[in-house]
């Protein structure tokens, strides 16, 4: 099994995957890492020198070279993953995959992405909190039709680590 986890920048995708891994055994993978090993460059790198659409074909070739991987372990996809081309579409494919939506509220993104703005391509240029909180609601509200098709949705909101964690493990079944 295969368990991708989901959800926008700032939902803790990364975070709740190692935890994840060591709690099941499985090995980690993070897409962007391996998007910035494939290419020797970080992902702010392939934004300002490629642009997106570059960096979407990568996270494509990435996310199928994982797919047929027989290899079982839990992925952190990009936030924007899910939404580009067919990556959901394959994804769901295997039936033995599992996907999770780490759900988190607008204000709980906003607070979180405000700090740490500088290092995300996609939101670098929005200079107030204001700013960036209309970004995000518009993003998640582009980009819910295809977070909601997720087989396990999980509310992050105030939820520690090993509690979205263990609601994770609870629902895979």
């Amino acid at each position: 099994m295969k368990i991708f986890l989901n959800g926008y920048m700032g939902s803790g995708k990364s975070h709740i995957g190692k935890i994840l891994s060591e709690s099941m055994g499985y090995p980690f993978v993070d897409m962007d890492d391996q998007i910035e090993i494939m290419e020797g460059r970080s992902i702010h790198e392939i934004f300002q020198k490629k642009g997106e659409l570059y960096f979407r074909k990568l996270e494509n070739e990435v996310l199928k070279d994982i797919l047929a991987s027989k290899s079982e372990m839990i992925v952190s996809l990009g936030g924007g993953t899910p939404c580009y081309g067919n990556n959901f579409d394959l994804i769901k494919e295997d039936p033995e995959n599992r996907t999770v939506y780490l759900k988190a509220s607008v204000e709980q993104l906003t607070s979180r992405l405000f700090l740490e703005k500088v290092h995300r391509p996609v939101i670098s240029h929005l200079d107030t909190k204001d700013q960036l909180e209309e970004f995000i609601r518009k993003h998640l509200f582009e980009r819910a039709f295809y977070y909601n098709q997720s087989s396990i949705i999980v509310d992050v909101d105030g939820a520690t680590p090993t509690a979205i964690v263990e609601n994770i493990k609870s629902k895979l079944d």
